[in-house]
């Protein structure tokens, strides 16, 4: 992980260059995601995954303490001794941790307190970054450049952690007040070819990018043609009317064994009342509509449609050519929606549709290193290096993602039975497979009479 040469405001955000006016601009982001929110929606953990909102909120303070002012502004002090241990996540290099799964056991430090904490390393900070550029090496600087984009990431980890701690609760909580609008009819799903041959794919500079992205390398690529758009909640209704979830011909071993032990019947978040299908949302319950993006399916779901599609999921390369150039726009975090839209039909001026942000798209490549990856000395290493195993590439952002903190060559990765995610699909096919080959997509009805599944939330079951 070696500093950017150029640092070009890779965070992005406002109109400000200076790194203590994006400092302030990104934490003001995170705290104004905890808006509306009690103090008791910010102390839950609903599952081993989720952290609560008081977490992410101190835990990204301890970055800014851990890695820049305690090593490199001298005289500091740390806020609480203690606090160290509670609030790292994985960095074992930098010390021991409370456990993962018991972070929901913390009713102390409270709400109040993380704030005081927030409040002490600012302050801090701000004295730390005022004429940053002139006082500190590209070091010290890319470790702040990587601190504003670990906050950007805890930013959507917020929302998507929040919403599964809301969709446990009965009462069906509301985070923010966004009436449904019917989607548009997307029409037919198009196909892009993506370019055969040799393409360089990975970081290009300048600016900011993860190690994960790095070095730029080469590949090559067969004939394959690209979905123009993500595939819609009707289309993956067809696959689950067409028994998508009874056909072991159709699953990964370890996806079929998954979704046996389960129960897996439909998307995370879906349930059905009086015989139509509804989905939880963060801005409460609202029936599906079929025109949206079909959102929160694993891997192993994502690539069972794709099979009954007669198509596949595309390689994480194939994905990247294809969006080469195309700006980095969408339904992204500052729409404020929360939740994938759906998009109008395609048009010779906009051939490829939904590229960035709704939902982020699983891909077939499994998350592994690039030809010449090496991890940076100390903590700061175990960023993304050593979970290089067992995990799936996905790309394009979601509804969630801060538009700034995205770039063509960003990878996200998730394990292949991870679901509460803003995840869905986009299909590829090779080329010479000609016509789609399978049954479907299909538009599907959303209040047909298969049989009744249960609740997905709220039942003990993969909402639960």
């Amino acid at each position: 992980m070696n500093p950017p040469a150029t640092l070009v405001n890779p965070v992005g955000v406002g109109v400000s260059h200076t790194l203590l006016d994006r400092y302030r601009t990104v934490r003001a982001a995170t705290t104004a995601l905890t808006r509306g929110l009690v103090p008791e929606d910010q102390v839950v953990q609903s599952m081993p995954d989720v952290s609560p909102t008081k977490w992410h909120l101190a835990h990204t303070t301890w970055f800014w303490e851990t890695f820049l002012l305690v090593p490199h502004q001298p005289g500091y002090e740390l806020h609480h001794p203690e606090y160290p241990f509670l609030f790292n996540s994985y960095y074992v290099q930098a010390g021991e941790r409370h456990c993962r799964a018991q972070r929901g056991y913390l009713s102390r430090p409270t709400v109040d307190e993380v704030g005081l904490y927030r409040a002490h390393v600012d302050q801090a900070m701000e004295a730390f970054l005022e004429g940053a550029g002139d006082r500190h090496s590209p070091e010290v600087l890319y470790l702040v450049e990587l601190g504003l984009n670990h906050e950007q990431q805890h930013q959507e980890l917020m929302v998507t952690d929040l919403k599964h701690v809301f969709s446990v609760n009965p009462l069906r909580p509301v985070y923010r007040e966004n009436p449904q609008v019917q989607a548009p009819d997307p029409g037919p799903m198009g196909w892009v070819e993506v370019p055969e041959g040799i393409h360089a794919v990975g970081w290009a500079g300048p600016g900011f990018a993860y190690d994960n992205e790095e070095p730029r390398h080469r590949c090559f690529l067969e004939p394959v043609s690209m979905a123009d758009r993500l595939v819609t909640c009707g289309e993956y209704l067809a696959f689950m009317e067409d028994g998508g979830y009874s056909r072991p011909e159709l699953w990964m071993s370890a996806g079929w064994a998954a979704a046996q032990e389960g129960g897996w019947t439909e998307p995370f978040y879906w349930e059905k009342r009086n015989g139509e299908w509804w989905v939880f949302t963060l801005s409460g319950m609202r029936p599906v509509d079929p025109h949206e993006p079909v959102c929160h399916v694993n891997w192993y779901e994502a690539d069972a449609y794709a099979r009954w599609a007669g198509a596949r999921l595309p390689r994480e390369e194939e994905w990247e050519v294809l969006v080469a150039g195309v700006p980095v726009e969408g339904n992204l975090v500052e729409s404020r929606r929360f939740h994938p839209t759906g998009v109008g039909r395609a048009s010779p001026e906009r051939p490829l549709r939904q590229l960035f942000g709704d939902v982020w798209e699983w891909t077939s490549s499994p998350y592994s290193p690039y030809p010449g990856f090496r991890t940076a000395p100390g903590a700061v290493g175990e960023y993304n290096g050593k979970f290089m195993v067992n995990q799936f590439v996905l790309r394009g952002g979601s509804c969630a993602t801060p538009a700034s903190h995205l770039r063509h060559s960003y990878r996200n990765f998730f394990p292949p039975d991870a679901s509460w995610q803003f995840t869905g699909i986009r299909l590829a096919r090779d080329s010479e497979q000609g016509p789609m080959s399978g049954r479907g997509p299909q538009p599907g009805s959303l209040t047909g009479g298969d049989p009744e599944p249960g609740s997905s939330l709220g039942q003990g079951g993969r909402g639960a």
